[in-house]
């Protein structure tokens, strides 16, 4: 029996005038179907950062229409910036728990372990719902991302908040992939996606080996072939690879009707 495929980092298309978003996002669907993938957690980014309020407001409109034209398929993450502190809250309470979005997607608007994401941390602990933030650990200074948070900075955030569930994005999206598995070693209740471009041999392996299969979350971010060909491919067994296709993240999904009783 094939394993339940949840990609956990994925992104439907900008709405920007005149664009052909809606061919481009029943693309990203027709290939997600011919490749057994079963939901997509998606979110929208601003093209510019960092975000103002109205920039992010609109993006989650459009990612909540992804998941009404896709019912079943998309799962939605809230994007905000986190400086916009009341704004940011008040949209991801709204979005949790008015519209059903899974939790949070953070980019790089501040490191991860910036106290201006503190407060973010505490209303997705209230509210049971995970972080998937973006990082990279890169071999150069990006610069069109100053703030670009690495798997060290997530590590230092679940120190400060253990009880948070944490998501490093896109272990193969660029960088120093073994530096980062390394970095996450000591920093038990943080998950790391398998999404990128990046098919290195072993690097799969090496973050089963080194954090554990119960850690690590299939994604593509886009990269959708290589995406399932990478984890298809990878020298581990059936259970560990149907942890990490589905389970583990269906593991966290459920965790939100716990957080309402008190239970972890």
């Amino acid at each position: 029996m094939m394993p339940v495929l949840i990609d956990a980092h994925a992104h439907l298309s900008w709405r920007s005038p005149g664009s052909d978003w809606e061919a481009r996002d029943d693309a990203f669907i027709d290939a997600a179907d011919r490749l057994g993938i079963d939901r997509l957690c998606c979110s929208i980014l601003t093209p510019t950062r960092p975000s103002d309020p109205d920039g992010f407001r609109q993006a989650n409109d459009w990612a909540a229409d992804g998941m009404a034209r896709y019912p079943g398929r998309v799962l939605a993450w809230c994007y905000v910036n986190p400086g916009w502190g009341r704004e940011a809250l008040a949209e991801i309470r709204r979005r949790v728990e008015d519209d059903g979005f899974i939790g949070v997607k953070l980019y790089n608007e501040y490191f991860a372990n910036e106290p201006v994401l503190f407060p973010v941390v505490e209303l997705c602990i209230e509210l049971g719902v995970p972080i998937l933030h973006h990082a990279g650990h890169s071999h150069y200074y990006v610069t069109a991302q100053p703030r670009m948070s690495d798997g060290g900075n997530i590590a230092e955030l679940s120190e400060r908040y253990p009880e948070a569930m944490l998501i490093c994005g896109h272990i193969g999206g660029g960088g120093d992939w073994e530096w980062t598995i390394k970095a996450l070693r000591d920093a038990p209740s943080v998950f790391l996606d398998t999404s990128g471009s990046v098919i290195d041999e072993g690097m799969i392996e090496m973050a089963a080996r080194v954090l554990g299969a119960h850690r690590l979350l299939f994604a593509c971010d886009m990269s959708m072939t290589a995406g399932v060909g990478k984890m298809r491919g990878a020298r581990l067994t059936d259970e560990e690879k149907s942890r990490i296709f589905g389970e583990n993240m269906q593991g966290i999904l459920a965790r939100r009707g716990r957080a309402g009783r008190g239970e972890a």
